[in-house]
């Protein structure tokens, strides 16, 4: 049973807010039609919220503001306050002003009676894991401890995602000032060298000469050649985001030489620390796999984990059950192995974790040392063989006439 914001209107013609009880949106409009009532809209309770917040901050609530929220909530429970003097406090205080709408809105429904978890849930705009790590410290009564490996978790996957995009912020920079160069001298340049050397009637050297061919006489057809390999660009992305398509175009990317492998052990690497932060605070396994299996990006090993689930729902062990498609890296799931003949699984999890994280850290400043000089490299020798092109004809008459 969930509820359901409506704009509804009486028959005098007044128009207000109404909240309905209802198992499903259709029901909620009958349910107001039967009692006489003009519907102008019916929307699930903090669904305009939650897209305003999801316009604002992406799909779902991460980052810092989050982080620092529960930071702030774990502080005030640890002090002794109930959950919702702590809500209370944080819909006023908060210290990203963005998030205390939602923080008033789970409030709102704790106080109406429904547990923590459950309003996190409705909110629509936290991921999975979180409302799953609430519901196993509501269930163990260990919220604050929760919180804290949730807290712990969520730190160090900002952290290593953070590093990433640093790292790939002066390569993407190169390349952007390159396309702008190049196209400047293409689209600028070029022609009117070229206007110049056809009123002059001379014979071209060989590259200007293929220069201006692709830059000016076949720009069209060259025009053309980019905008197909950009068309079949946006149609290969619109496959891969298929579920098919995205296994397939997975398995492509990880058997990809250097970049695959590392690609393949970030996502395991992410993988591995969900899943350790929900059996660490009291989560299932089978439950954590199927929290950790939605908040996977990679298709492919989403579908290995979700089959892998059922496996181990059906007995086999964990470490077997990943194996059997042979996706999983071997070491993990070596790891993994040892980790249940142990009893001690989290922490082995942990340790694949950050394994794996290391290891894309260490491959990824490894690529892009050597990813910098070389695009350095590359946009010096396309930019010096337009000039050189261009130029090498007023060199050639220079030396004709000094002869």
């Amino acid at each position: 049973m969930g509820e359901f914001v409506c704009r509804v209107a009486d028959a005098d013609g007044r128009v207000f807010s109404h909240v309905e009880a209802a198992s499903t949106l259709e029901e909620a409009r009958q349910r107001l039609a039967d009692r006489g009532l003009f519907v102008y809209s019916v929307e699930k309770r903090g669904g305009q919220l939650a897209s305003l917040i999801r316009r604002r901050t992406g799909r779902q609530i991460g980052g810092s503001d989050f982080l620092i929220l529960n930071q702030q909530f774990n502080t005030l429970i640890k002090a002794g306050l109930p959950i919702l003097r702590a809500l209370d406090l944080l819909a006023t205080r908060a210290s990203s002003t963005r998030l205390r709408p939602v923080i008033s809105q789970i409030r709102d429904q704790v106080r109406e009676g429904k547990s923590l978890s459950e309003a996190v849930e409705e909110a629509g705009v936290f991921s999975k894991v979180y409302s799953t790590a609430i519901l196993a410290g509501e269930k163990s009564g260990n919220l604050p401890g929760v919180l804290d490996y949730y807290i712990a978790y969520q730190r160090v996957s900002t952290g290593v995602k953070k590093k990433i995009a640093a790292s790939l912020v002066y390569p993407t920079l190169l390349i952007t000032v390159a396309i702008i160069i190049v196209s400047y001298l293409v689209t600028g340049v070029v022609p009117k060298f070229a206007l110049l050397y056809r009123d002059m009637n001379v014979e071209l050297p060989t590259p200007t000469r293929v220069l201006i061919a692709l830059t000016v006489d076949y720009r069209f057809v060259f025009l053309g050649f980019v905008g197909l390999m950009a068309l079949a660009a946006v149609g290969v992305f619109l496959w891969s985001r298929t579920e098919e398509g995205g296994a397939a175009f997975d398995r492509f990317k990880f058997r990809l030489p250097a970049i695959g492998e590392t690609l393949l052990k970030f996502q395991v690497a992410q993988f591995s620390r969900t899943l350790a932060t929900l059996l660490t605070g009291g989560t299932p396994l089978v439950a954590g796999l199927q929290t950790a299996t939605e908040a996977i990006g990679s298709k492919l090993l989403r579908s290995t984990v979700a089959q892998a689930t059922q496996m181990v729902r059906e007995g086999e062990s964990l470490h077997a059950a990943l194996a059997s498609k042979g996706v999983m890296p071997r070491m993990a799931v070596d790891m993994i192995e040892v980790g249940e003949s142990s009893g001690a699984i989290s922490p082995m999890l942990n340790s694949v974790a950050e394994f794996y994280e290391e290891e894309v850290n260490l491959r990824l400043a490894t690529m892009v040392a050597v990813i910098e000089p070389l695009l350095l490299v590359i946009m010096g020798l396309f930019v010096a063989f337009i000039l050189i092109s261009l130029y090498l004809p007023i060199f050639s008459f220079s030396v004709n006439g000094a002869k």
